[in-house]
């Protein structure tokens, strides 16, 4: 189910040479959760040069249990003045049983032209993943330009998802096998997928490279940072 409501308010009169050199350089898109963690709440704000306010606001769900969430990269087309970029959602409790794992992939478009943003959001595709999870699981999801990692710590597979025709290929890691703990991405584009407790010596790790082929792998819980998001140690189980 999608919920979208458009709505502009705020200052007209920005001079448009304010508004940077990308079509939505001035916006930015806030997200929130119910209590539930079942439906995921977006707003759109900022300035487009032509004006500033908030321009657009809905609800995506509701899910099973969200468990993990990405933007994708924008694309933008000045030909139509719009810009494009995917939401994911990873819903770890899909399903009548609530053990199922899906990925929700969404397509928000922002059309800037005459000084303000139109916003959609619509359900582009779903993708039942072939891992375990529950009420209870821990996800994790990290990407590069071309692949998004997915898994959770109640499945030993980890799910490698091409974004441009959204194919699935499953790996793991140990013998016998251990559950995914961790992803984590760098700038560059590496990805590491961390199997096992960061806490024992039951572990191990693969690291993916930006084309999306195996770079290595081995023991230990080793993990990637990146130059924008804190990695808090807390999280690490």
């Amino acid at each position: 189910m999608l919920i979208c409501t458009h709505f502009s308010y705020g200052r007209s009169d920005l001079d448009p040479a304010t508004a940077g050199s990308q079509l939505d350089a001035g916006l930015y898109t806030s997200y929130g959760l119910d209590p539930a963690q079942t439906v995921l709440s977006w707003i759109v704000c900022g300035s487009t040069g032509g004006s500033e306010g908030c321009y657009g606001a809905g609800n995506l769900g509701p899910f099973g249990k969200i468990g993990a969430l990405l933007e994708g990269k924008p694309k933008t087309d000045v030909t139509t003045n719009t810009v494009t970029r995917a939401i994911y959602v990873l819903d770890v409790a899909s399903g009548s049983n609530r053990i199922g794992v899906t990925l929700f992939v969404y397509t928000k478009t922002d059309m800037i032209a005459a000084g303000f943003d139109t916003v959609d959001v619509i359900l582009a595709k779903t993708v039942s993943l072939p891992i375990a999870g529950g009420a209870t699981a821990r996800a994790s999801m990290a990407a590069n330009s071309r692949f998004l990692y997915l898994g959770t710590n109640q499945s030993p597979l980890g799910v490698k998802v091409e974004k441009r025709i959204l194919s699935v290929t499953t790996f793991s890691e140990g013998s016998p096998s251990i559950n995914v703990s961790a992803i984590t991405a760098d700038h560059a584009g590496f990805v590491t997928v961390t199997f096992g407790s960061f806490a024992g010596a039951d572990n191990g790790n693969i690291v993916f490279g930006p084309d999306g082929t195996s770079q290595g792998d081995g023991g230990g819980a080793a993990f990637l940072l990146n130059t924008v998001q804190a990695l808090l140690p807390s999280t690490l189980h």
